[in-house]
């Protein structure tokens, strides 16, 4: 690991490491820059991230590859109904020397694909919830903690429902970007295609090791922020409950129910990571709302209101970053 003289040089390090990042996971995953960015960000800063798309978009590709060129280890664990917590726990069974031994899960890995979350029953996404707000589980009273860095990334299909168990508002609030995947451009389709119905081979370079990005990590929580920047990331959050002093008339008219703390705590770390990424010694606002949607999305409730006059959350979160 190498050794920076100041955290402003490490800052400029962490900036050369996104740069090489997003070139290498550019020559598999095409035109999702967007999300390739909140996903690297959400790395760096601790967090875990939940994908909704329709099916085809990239979204296990684009886990695969990001662990790849990040040289860790990744698992993949496909969420399905008959799903049970010791499937991705680990379990206790008896050796040939009849003593109880612990066999490691799938979730003992740095990268979580967790596929179609929310088609498992509550009590194995209960499980899933204690391993990413702890980063260690507990298996027949004991506890065992997980590799670190510890990132989970789960998916979800926002059209198919039958069949599924919506994930309650504690665990969304666990994640800390909800990222909306959309459909390719036509000339990145075109793209998509060629490379995809070819037999080109693409190498991926590992661009960063654990060690680094556990570095860089501690690095962004070291980010100076100023008052002025703090005081408005706290108060969007703040804005967006019904019975703050801060409400605005598009909040009490089309909201049943607000972000919490933990909305705070993101739009800062996720701005001081948004503003190492572009170079910069310090985050502004302009960083703060570069993350806010993202952030804010799966944290805030529209009343029955906003739905019959397809409001939608996006529209509520622009309004607020307006004002």
């Amino acid at each position: 690991m190498q050794e920076f003289k100041s955290d402003a040089e490490a800052i400029d390090s962490l900036k050369d490491a996104y740069t090489r990042l997003d070139k290498e996971i550019g020559k598999v995953v095409i035109g999702q820059e967007d999300v390739v960015k909140d996903v690297i960000i959400s790395i760096f800063s601790r967090g875990h991230c939940l994908l909704v798309g329709v099916p085809g978009l990239a979204k296990t590709l684009l886990v695969t590859t990001i662990s790849k060129v990040l040289g860790l280890e990744y698992n993949r664990i496909q969420f399905t109904p008959d799903l049970m917590p010791s499937d991705i726990v680990g379990t206790e069974i008896l050796d040939e020397n009849r003593q109880f031994k612990f066999i490691k899960g799938p979730l003992f890995a740095n990268i979580i694909l967790a596929d179609e979350i929310n088609r498992t029953p509550p009590k194995t996404q209960a499980a899933l919830l204690e391993a990413m707000q702890e980063k260690a589980i507990t298996a027949a009273g004991k506890r065992y903690e997980l590799g670190k860095p510890f990132f989970v990334l789960a998916t979800q299909n926002p059209i198919e429902q039958e069949g599924t168990y919506a994930l309650p508002e504690a665990q969304l609030d666990r994640f800390m970007f909800n990222i909306w995947v959309d459909y390719p451009s036509y000339e990145n389709e075109i793209k998509v295609v060629r490379s995809t119905t070819s037999d080109e081979i693409i190498s991926l370079n590992s661009i960063l090791s654990a060690e680094e990005i556990l570095f860089y990590q501690d690095l962004v929580r070291r980010i100076p922020v100023t008052d002025k920047v703090l005081e408005y990331a706290v108060k969007l959050a703040v804005k967006t409950r019904l019975n703050s002093e801060y409400a605005p008339d598009v909040v009490k008219k089309y909201l049943a129910w607000g972000a919490g703390p933990r909305a705070s705590q993101f739009l800062v770390l996720g701005a001081k990571c948004h503003a190492a990424i572009r170079g910069k010694y310090s985050p502004d606002i302009e960083d703060v709302n570069a993350v806010a949607t993202a952030i804010l999305r799966h944290r805030i409730i529209r009343n029955y209101k906003a739905e019959a006059e397809g409001i939608s959350v996006e529209d509520i979160i622009s309004q607020l970053l307006e004002k």
